[in-house]
């Protein structure tokens, strides 16, 4: 039973929502790290983004009994009950903002806010099952951890905020389409009209190729506004030709699916070592926009 409840909250996005809220933390600390403000934004975060994702289960238990990936969770098998689930919800998501509104600042609250509203409000209830348009919301969702972690240092929305929201939503695109043509006959069956279902891969591949290139831009411009260093400019290069190459090359050499799969693991990839990098090869001087407001 425990194991169920444990289930509900996704692990595997809680984790990867945390790598992404400590780089924009880390990001905006410049190495100096207040150890007790990190971890009430990761634990503030984990909180909220579990609750978020027992809403969803919640409201997605019909459609996940129509897909092999999904069809086995407790809330679709009836193992955790409805009010059970949403009780825990509802106490995980007052508890995370808590630690964000005592311990945190006012600007980690409003995106914890925005981010779980988006999630469950727009992209969950409306988009998701109506739209081809739903993963282009939900990814604003998605970039909320890395700026509620900078802005829990920075107390303050600047131009490197941006750019971290900007970069996390672009990737995000490509890396749900190729969830999207792994599980592409879970979706249909489901009859989720993402991209790669509705519009067929030929038009995924150009959306992925311009979202790729925004990804790339975006995060370039981390440092050429003086806040990452070269190092790491040279490593979100040479990755974002790479994750182009796989778009243009990949889907003629093997299977769709197995294409989609070697996208999905590199976006992985691409995001992890983007995290790592902004964490490890900060800029420790003003940034241009700084000095310049001075």
């Amino acid at each position: 039973m425990f194991k169920d409840y444990v289930s509900l909250t996704k692990p595997g996005i809680i984790f990867g929502n945390l790598i992404a809220a400590a780089s924009g933390f880390f990001l905006a600390s410049k190495g100096n790290i207040d150890v007790s403000l990190l971890l009430a934004v990761l634990f503030g975060t984990a909180f909220i983004v579990a609750s978020g994702c027992i809403v969803n289960n919640y409201v997605d238990r019909d459609i996940d009994l129509k897909m092999n990936r999904t069809k086995n969770r407790a809330l679709a098998q009836g193992r955790v009950s409805v009010p059970s689930a949403l009780a825990l919800a509802l106490v995980l998501g007052a508890l995370g903002f808590w630690l964000l509104h005592a311990y945190t600042t006012a600007y980690a609250v409003l995106f914890g806010v925005i981010g779980i509203l988006v999630y469950v409000g727009f992209y969950t209830l409306k988009y998701k099952r109506n739209s081809v348009y739903g993963t282009l919301v939900g990814s604003l969702s998605g970039a909320c951890p890395p700026v509620m972690g900078y802005v829990s240092v920075s107390n303050g929305f600047d131009v490197g905020a941006a750019i971290l929201l900007l970069t996390f939503c672009f990737w995000q695109i490509p890396h749900s389409y190729a969830i999207a043509i792994c599980r592409f006959d879970d979706y249909k069956a489901a009859d989720i009209p993402v991209l790669p279902v509705k519009y067929g891969m030929r038009v995924a591949r150009y959306h992925m190729y311009l979202y790729i290139v925004a990804f790339a831009f975006a995060a370039l411009l981390l440092a050429e506004r003086g806040y990452a260093g070269n190092m790491y400019a040279l490593v979100v290069s040479l990755m974002s030709l790479y994750w182009i190459y796989l778009v243009k090359s990949g889907h003629k050499l093997e299977s769709e699916k197995v294409w989609g799969r070697k996208m999905f693991v590199f976006s992985i990839v691409v995001i992890t070592v983007f995290s790592v990098l902004i964490s490890v090869d900060y800029v420790n001087h003003v940034p241009v926009e700084m000095a310049l407001s001075r």
